[in-house]
């Protein structure tokens, strides 16, 4: 376990591997268990490191509302305690605001991939994805609004196994209500030409907590902007849709340290 410290607050991260660092950013009240699949996938021939926003899970929960320069003095703070100088940045949701303001305000953010994102707040609709830690059976329903129906139907057993990573790990509602603070009034619009990073949005057509749509617009805006589409996949594509996400994102990362 190790933490860095973001002012008086003290922010959980794991770190694996080596090579080019690759830093996920969560969405609001997950906990690192939903980049397990990328982590085993890109850790080792990448250093992949994890963390828990501020109010979720091993990390601190001061009261809030947190805003996004917190969030993202937050991920300064992971990414200075680890010594990295660059890294790749994959966020989903809230976690791919952070991305882009830090894309914004840093010198340390390589390239972007930003999941279920998009450039205003009042696009996202977070609510529905929380559910009490405690609370097994709220913890169950409130994945079918981030995952497709095929996939809870098909793969019940690795959403117990989500459930039961998410009654260990995620925000109580304290700290989800002060995440979801950040996305008040953030309207990227105006500056998103500011964010010169090679820019992968990755969508699922199915997702119901963001539209899809607002991912193209997002995609539009950005200088070096691409736009997937992943047909039929929820909010939280990356988890659903593993091993297609894991084969792109490889790729990209492959193809920016290649210089292309």
């Amino acid at each position: 376990m190790s933490t860095a410290s973001s002012g008086s607050v003290s922010i959980h991260y794991e770190r694996e591997g080596d090579g080019e660092s690759v830093v996920f950013v969560p969405e609001a009240g997950l906990g690192g268990w939903s980049w397990g699949w990328q982590h085993a996938a890109l850790a080792g021939p990448h250093e992949v490191v994890v963390w828990d926003l501020r109010g979720t899970g091993r990390s601190d929960a001061p009261s809030g509302p947190y805003d996004l320069e917190t969030l993202v003095a937050d991920l300064e703070a992971v990414l200075a305690d680890c010594g990295i100088r660059n890294a790749h940045l994959v966020g989903c949701g809230l976690g791919g605001a952070i991305a882009l303001r830090a894309a914004r305000d840093t010198t340390r953010v390589e390239t972007l991939t930003l999941f279920g994102t998009a450039a205003r707040g009042e696009e996202f609709d977070l609510e529905t994805l929380f559910a009490p830690p405690d609370d097994r059976a709220a913890l169950r329903d409130s994945l079918e609004t981030g995952l497709s129906d095929e996939f809870c139907e098909t793969q019940s057993d690795v959403c117990e196994g989500i459930v039961d990573w998410r009654a260990d790990g995620d925000a109580t509602r304290a700290g989800w209500e002060a995440q979801v603070a950040a996305l008040e009034g953030f309207d990227a619009s105006d500056w998103l030409v500011e964010v010169t990073q090679p820019t992968r949005v990755i969508h699922g057509g199915a997702d119901e907590l963001v539209a899809p749509a607002a991912g193209r617009s997002l995609a539009r805006g950005l200088p070096r902007g691409e736009f997937e589409g992943l047909e039929g996949a929820g909010h939280l594509c990356f988890v659903e849709r593993s091993r297609t996400v894991n084969d792109r994102l490889a790729g990209f990362l492959e193809t920016q340290s290649d210089g292309a």
